[in-house]
């Protein structure tokens, strides 16, 4: 599905990021994504942060580039293009999944929290952000989550370092069926390397630049995959072991530079 649609609500989140609230009646799962067209400007992949049938769906943007920041820009009434959802999506079985947020990643595992937690399942969570200010959906996810941690690079608020420190302890105090993780990739590379040991099932969301998203352009490769067609969430059993996992990303030139 393609069409243009009406803002209907602008929320700042954090002083980086700002929420886009928007009526959209084609069907998400939790985990996929949009592609989001800015007229006059260019399109650019969303993850979906709020997409709830009957009621405004939701995108969480943080100021990357120039067209990010000109949704950042937008009040209600403006207009964007919306087109998907793509991809696919977070597994919803388990009864008990860690998810791990780092920064903006946050967007993309709030809607899969929700959705775990809606179906019985316990929600734990180990929030990341550089300071107390940034920490995304802090008090969305402490309404839903059976245990929730938060972890500042600064040390305004919890712990004094990565998130990562947090994931090790949360694991070894309780049985996962399975993490959720969304962020920057050395952070879920660490993630991944927490529960290996666990035999924990990782599940993490990748970014990539996007130009199709229906897997011809091949601006969004990651290894043998697609990450608009294949993923956005893959598996650690995916992951491991790919040469640009954690370390490159590409240019929209499509060139390899390092993440």
């Amino acid at each position: 599905m393609r069409t243009l649609v009406r803002v209907e609500e602008v929320v700042r989140e954090t002083p980086s990021m700002v929420t886009l609230r928007f009526s959209y009646p084609a069907p998400a799962l939790p985990g996929q994504f949009v592609m989001v067209w800015v007229p006059g400007d260019d399109e650019v992949p969303m993850s979906l942060s709020y997409r709830e049938d009957g009621s405004p769906k939701g995108i969480t943007v943080k100021v990357m580039g120039s067209t990010s920041r000109h949704l950042t820009e937008l009040k209600v009434g403006d207009r964007i293009g919306i087109r998907g959802p793509y991809g696919n999506h977070f597994p919803l079985d388990g009864n008990r999944v860690l998810v791990v947020g780092g920064g903006s990643g946050t967007a993309a595992l709030a809607p899969a929290a929700e959705a775990a937690h809606a179906r019985g399942a316990r929600v734990d969570v180990a929030l990341g952000a550089v300071t107390a200010a940034e920490l995304l959906f802090r008090d969305r996810l402490r309404r839903i989550a059976g245990d929730l941690q938060v972890s500042t690079d600064d040390g305004s608020e919890g712990h004094h370092g990565f998130v990562t420190a947090l994931v090790g302890p949360m694991l070894a105090s309780a049985r996962y069926d399975a993490v959720w993780t969304c962020g920057p990739e050395i952070m879920m590379s660490k993630v991944m390397a927490a529960a290996k040991p666990l035999s924990v099932p990782v599940f993490g969301s990748m970014e990539r630049i996007m130009k199709c998203a229906i897997n011809l352009c091949d601006a969004c490769s990651l290894g043998p995959y697609h990450v608009c067609a294949d993923g956005p969430v893959f598996t650690h059993v995916q992951l491991e072991g790919l040469e640009d996992f954690g370390r490159y990303k590409r240019s929209m030139a499509g060139l390899r530079i390092p993440v």
